[in-house]
């Protein structure tokens, strides 16, 4: 297994890092641009830029990149797992596996395995990733914080997941990643795990009520979700006017999934209140509460949870019924470069990084493919 070293913190900018020249996004609603069309000409960026060892921004030292490309390429329709492009890309994430399951030496080992299952799961045929998969599964499960930890359900860090390596503090992200990466391999909703997660998921809520016993919970009550309830809670959108964790919008949608992967119906508390923060704040021009930071993220975590949801179209707060599809497939190709790669003039959590963010514009693409 190969050791790779430890320079680069996810979701921090990092000087020198080569990006492409931000360039003004042209008007929202081009109809000269297909999903299809802009899907293929990502990959075809994408496929130009995979290094000599099948990696993608291998620089990073982080091999979460390369599953997120691998599996955006895969879930495009337009690249097969046999492809050379494919091949040298699995072999390069193989190097990080560990014969007991999951990629433990991988920077941020729960969030690359959580990914990188999600990647093998993509390209499995005749059963040759089977033990890899349910060896990634088993390392996801095995590192959620529950009583092998000694942590119970009335512990705040109780069903999350962490980044694993050099931070384990459970937070929504990782725990998403997580919860997708079990649902998408076959994981059932009511699975123990995803029952923990949703533990720890609903006190990331601000939603007042019996699943939130966080002292915080109240006094926002939007129904919106925060990064973290852990060591007190933590919101990247920062603290709120007269008191209370600011809930965001990429938070929101991550939340919002993982509710429909763990099993809750439109009817539950929850999922309302969720869905009241999204038509409220419905927007496919900036990650709402972060602006342009995060937007790429956003529109993966907005696509991947309108999908699950399964109603084609929001009612935002104004009344408008709104196609999500078609807006999504609007912003994505008004923001879309020359060569085919997105890109956020917006360096935060990495978004300067090319190859991550078209990863992201793929995998939104693929989630909003209409449902056959």
């Amino acid at each position: 297994m190969t050791q790779m070293s430890r320079r680069t913190a996810l979701g921090l900018g990092v000087a020198g890092l080569v990006t492409l020249s931000a360039r003004p996004r042209r008007a929202l609603g081009r109809q000269d641009a297909s999903p299809g069309a802009m899907a293929a000409k990502a990959v075809a960026f994408l496929r130009s830029r995979q290094g000599e060892d099948g990696s993608w921004s291998g620089d990073r030292d982080e091999p979460g990149i390369t599953a997120l490309v691998l599996t955006g390429l895969l879930r495009s329709g337009q690249v097969t797992p046999f492809e050379p492009v494919a091949r040298k890309g699995l072999a390069y994430l193989e190097q990080f596996v560990s014969p007991e399951g999951g990629l433990p030496e991988a920077s941020h080992a729960n969030y690359a395995t959580a990914i990188a299952i999600m990647a093998f799961h993509e390209a499995n045929r005749d059963g040759r990733y089977d033990a890899v998969v349910e060896g990634g599964r088993e390392f996801l499960k095995a590192k959620q914080w529950d009583e092998t930890e000694g942590k119970g359900p009335d512990d705040v860090f109780y069903g999350g997941a962490g980044y694993g390596g050099r931070s384990d503090r459970p937070d929504l992200s990782n725990t998403t990643f997580m919860v997708e990466a079990l649902r998408e391999t076959g994981l059932p909703a009511d699975d123990p795990a995803l029952q923990k997660a949703l533990v720890f998921i609903s006190r990331s809520q601000n939603l007042d009520g019996e699943f939130n016993d966080q002292p915080w919970a109240g006094e926002v009550d939007d129904g919106g979700f925060i990064y973290t309830p852990a060591n007190g809670g933590s919101s990247v959108a920062g603290e709120a006017t007269g008191g209370g964790l600011r809930s965001y919008g990429s938070m929101t949608y991550a939340g919002f999934k993982s509710l429909i992967h763990a099993g809750l119906t439109r009817d539950d508390p929850r999922v309302e209140a969720a869905l009241g923060f999204i038509r409220a704040n419905y927007t496919l021009e900036e990650n709402p509460g972060l602006g342009q930071a995060g937007l790429y993220y956003y529109y993966q975590a907005f696509a991947k949870a309108l999908a699950a949801f399964g109603e084609p179209t929001i009612t935002d707060a104004g009344g408008t019924e709104r196609d999500w599809r078609a807006d999504l497939t609007a912003a994505l190709a008004g923001r879309q470069g020359p060569r085919g790669e997105w890109v956020n003039p917006s360096d935060r959590f990495m978004e300067g990084d090319p190859n991550l963010v078209t990863a992201y514009g793929l995998l939104a693409l693929a989630a909003a493919r209409p449902r056959g």
